[in-house]
């Protein structure tokens, strides 16, 4: 393939650059010409595209700089016309025909226009960073953060939804980011997945005019949870499609407690939600698959050899019978050694049980199972324990439960409510506080 780069003119490093952000808004028009508002470089996220990347293809649009944070050089190049090759080495990384020896690099367009990775386009910079076996890369986008929640509003929520729904999908992820950012991002290269395991992000297919302008109105706006302190604190607001009738306390799901995320009765789900989304279908997993699963999580686990029954230690049971499993007690059994012959052979090859149990929380059980979240559509259901399955059947609701209802957002402003009412619903005890 020809390269269409012109020739990489190296400059002099400028001293203190380290990790470059694009500075400002984003001047360049959308589609829908609608520009995504300011935010202050302080809240720049850093979004793990890939972990794992043998080979990549990019496109630039406008011209861009190279900086190599190993080697503090800085490269110019024009666009590329047609995508162009990333691979790592351990000599260094090379796109298209140049072999850059840095194993730490950042590609920053400068027009603020997007970057084409693997055909997926984002905003930002990329940074490139090869990993300890010089065989792969971890690919990270650096995004300003309110040009990141523009990738992730209409990932999360149709956009033809109502507007004040948005807008509270706006406040309520732009929210989580900066939670998750705080807490975890300090201590790797990356602050958020691009998946469910945080939130989706898709980057500039994802921006439309609605979902930008519920960004836009929202612009700076997070919620905070008072502290005996007195202080306002931001928290993990969590969110899902379907809670099935009252959401749930964050203690019971994840291990924390937070005055914001407890339980609520939400009437409002069930009033839109398709009933084969609000009820979904049984779900039936081999014993010997799904323990594989389980015990492939979480190995403290594999003294239970085979789990023979699941069954509910913990539930939660709200209005009009809904139930909630919150944890788990997983019974184990085992073969024993085939020693000997005859009568001793046919016992010890027989399975017998060997009274070991242990705990789970529910949702853990279910993604460890279903990582995909999309048969075991949430912990509401019951488990029947056969001789060679598990079946999960009577199931209600869509994810964790915790936090904000889609759905029932969704029909709370369809009935008049702003974003701030149905904030205040779902988050008890919280409020909005604007960073910027």
């Amino acid at each position: 393939m020809v390269v269409q780069t012109k020739t990489l003119r190296k400059f002099q490093f400028v001293a203190g650059l380290l990790f470059i952000f694009p500075a400002g808004c984003i001047t360049s028009e959308q589609p829908q010409d609608i520009a995504i508002r300011q935010s202050p470089g302080q809240y720049a996220v850093r979004v793990l595209l890939d972990d794992e990347v043998r080979a990549a293809s990019l496109k630039v649009d406008s011209p861009y700089r190279l900086v190599s944070v190993d080697t503090t050089e800085v490269f110019s190049a024009q666009e590329t016309t047609d995508t162009i090759n990333i691979e790592p080495g351990d000599e260094g990384i090379k796109i298209g025909q140049q072999l850059f020896r840095t194993k730490h690099l950042i590609i920053e367009p400068q027009d603020s226009l997007p970057f084409t990775i693997n055909n997926q386009s984002y905003r930002g910079s990329l940074e490139l960073v090869v990993n300890a076996d010089s065989n792969s890369m971890t690919a990270i986008n650096n995004v300003p953060l309110e040009t990141y929640l523009a990738g992730v509003v209409a990932a999360e929520m149709p956009s033809y939804w109502d507007a004040e729904a948005l807008k509270a999908q706006a406040i309520a992820a732009r929210t989580y980011c900066l939670y998750i950012k705080s807490r975890f991002g300090k201590n790797r290269l990356w602050d958020v997945r691009t998946t469910q395991a945080n939130q989706v992000y898709r980057g500039v297919a994802a921006e439309t005019m609605r979902t930008t302008n519920a960004v836009n109105s929202t612009s700076g706006m997070v919620l905070c949870c008072e502290q005996e302190s007195g202080a306002c604190e931001q928290f993990p607001a969590y969110y899902s499609s379907v809670c099935g009738g009252h959401t749930e306390n964050a203690q019971d799901v994840f291990g924390e407690s937070w005055a914001a995320l407890e339980g609520v009765d939400c009437p409002y789900c069930k009033e839109i939600t398709r009933p084969d989304l609000f009820y979904w279908p049984m779900a039936k997993f081999d014993k010997k698959y799904a323990t594989e699963k389980i015990i492939d999580r979480y190995p403290n686990l594999k003294d239970l050899v085979t789990i023979e029954k699941i069954e509910p230690a913990k539930e939660n049971i709200y209005n009009n019978n809904f139930k909630r499993i919150v944890s788990v007690k997983l019974t184990g059994s085992a073969r024993l050694p085939s020693t000997g012959s005859g009568r001793e052979l046919v016992e010890r090859s027989s399975p017998k049980s060997t009274g070991k149990t242990a705990q789970l929380r529910a949702e853990d059980l279910r993604l460890a199972i279903d990582p995909t979240g999309a048969k075991i559509q949430s912990a509401s259901c019951t488990i029947v324990s056969l001789n060679d399955e598990f079946l999960f059947i009577a199931g209600r609701g869509f994810g964790h439960g915790v936090g904000l209802c889609q759905y029932g957002a969704r029909q709370m402003a369809r009935d008049g409510k702003t974003a701030q009412e149905i904030l205040n619903f779902y988050y008890p005890n919280s409020r909005i506080k604007i960073l910027y």
